[in-house]
C-alpha cells in the first residue's frame, strides 16, 4: 500500500537521537497506529512496548533483534518484526525511510 486514506496525523514530530531519527504518528479509524519516519546513518537502540512491524521503504540498514546473535541486513522493500517489551538495535548505513506498524 503506497498511501493511507481516512487517517488522522499528529502534527508534532517524534524526534530521537539528536534529530537523526524522526517520525510522524498516523492514527486509523479502527484505533491502530503507525509511524512514518526517516533515519540518518548511525546506530540506534529502540525499546518497544507493543510488537512492531518495521517496513523499510528505502535505504539500507542492519538490525540486531532480541534473542539473535547475528545482524540481519534489511533493504528498501523489506521488513522485520520486533516483539513487544524488547529492545533492538539498528545500524543505518544509508539514509532510510520507514513505516512502523504497532501490532496489538
Amino acid at each position: 500500500m503506497s498511501e493511507f486514506n481516512n487517517v488522522t496525523i499528529v502534527k508534532q514530530a517524534n524526534v530521537y537521537f539528536d534529530g537523526k531519527v524522526n517520525s510522524r504518528t498516523i492514527r486509523f479509524a479502527d484505533g491502530s497506529s503507525k509511524t512514518l519516519g526517516f533515519m540518518q546513518p548511525g546506530e540506534y537502540t529502540f525499546n518497544t512496548a507493543d510488537p512492531e512491524l518495521m517496513e523499510i521503504l528505502a535505504g539500507e540498514l542492519q538490525v540486531l533483534l532480541p534473542g539473535n546473535d547475528a545482524w540481519q541486513t534489511v533493504k528498501g522493500g523489506e521488513f522485520f518484526n520486533v516483539p513487544g517489551n524488547a529492545a533492538f538495535t539498528m545500524k543505518v548505513s544509508v539514509a532510510s525511510d520507514y513505516c512502523c506498524s504497532f501490532l496489538k
